[in-house]
């Protein structure tokens, strides 16, 4: 009996042992859990960003990007408040550097990526005939910027101050100008359909902000070199992202070929690594 016993208790063993090792391979082969990487990102990146995750995820098919698009002073705050995304992408150095002065970014990995700059943008009727910035001034004309706190509006009110300090256009028109302004946004996304809808005659966003889909609604208008002022984006991981290898996978993909050929067809000026 003893024998049988035996017998039966290495059979038994055996069997687990085996069981063991199948359901091992049944999960070495299992498609791996997904990640999803959260992304807060500055309003004015929306299309140009939504494009490149859609490609990203193509490619990783394991990772969801989860974007976040605000304001980047927004955006910001919500870190500071507890927020924890695990790429911060700003169109302002100045609100990127004061998460890191607070020791929420991982210092090591922000970096300015991005160029952009300033431009005037009227409905495709345009009726109040605006052809230049001269015409801003104009009485009645509704324009539309951003609030001081978000980047463009920062970025217009830098440009208003070097109009002011030209004789050409003096604090006059400066304060004809913002006489004139009928709307603060606290992002770009939502100037766009102020100007489409007839709400506005004129706004001033980033040369970037008129999409593909809006290139029949609405007209760009170049501002001068001289005035214009010149917008960096920097991008980075936060330090408590529990998601840091595909934090760096994708900011080395939006810092690639595909990345950068779609940030410039969206009329952005990607900046080469290391700058």
């Amino acid at each position: 009996m003893k024998r049988s016993n035996q017998a039966t208790l290495v059979a038994v063993s055996l069997l687990v042992i085996a069981a063991l090792l199948v359901a091992g391979c049944v999960t070495n082969g299992e498609t791996p859990e997904e990640t999803t990487l959260t992304v807060f990102t500055a309003a004015s990146l929306t299309g140009a960003f939504t494009d490149i995750g859609k490609a990203y995820e193509a490619e990783n098919e394991n990772v969801k990007v989860d974007f976040v698009f605000d304001g980047s002073q927004t955006l910001r705050t919500q870190i500071e408040q507890g927020a924890n995304p695990d790429i911060f992408v700003s169109a302002s150095i100045k609100h990127m550097k004061a998460l890191q002065d607070a020791g929420f970014m991982d210092n090591d990995t922000v970096t300015p990526f991005l160029g952009n700059s300033l431009a005037l943008v009227v409905p495709i009727d345009n009726p109040a005939g605006i052809t230049d910035l001269a015409d801003l001034a104009k009485p009645g004309v509704k324009i539309v910027i951003g609030t001081k706190d978000v980047p463009f509006g920062d970025y217009t009110r830098q440009m208003l101050d070097k109009m002011a300090a030209d004789p050409k256009y003096g604090e006059a028109y400066k304060n004809a100008f913002m006489a004139n302004v009928i709307s603060e946004e606290t992002a770009v996304s939502n100037v766009m359909p102020k100007l489409i809808l007839g709400e506005a005659d004129a706004a001033i966003v980033y040369k970037s902000d008129v999409s593909k889909e809006d290139r029949d609604e609405l007209i760009r208008i170049d501002i001068p070199p001289e005035y214009n002022v010149m917008a960096t984006y920097p991008l980075g991981i936060l330090a408590a992202s529990p998601h840091k290898a595909e934090a760096e996978s994708f900011i080395a993909f939006v810092r690639g070929p595909v990345g950068s050929a779609i940030l410039t067809d969206y009329g952005f000026d990607p900046l080469p690594a290391g700058d």
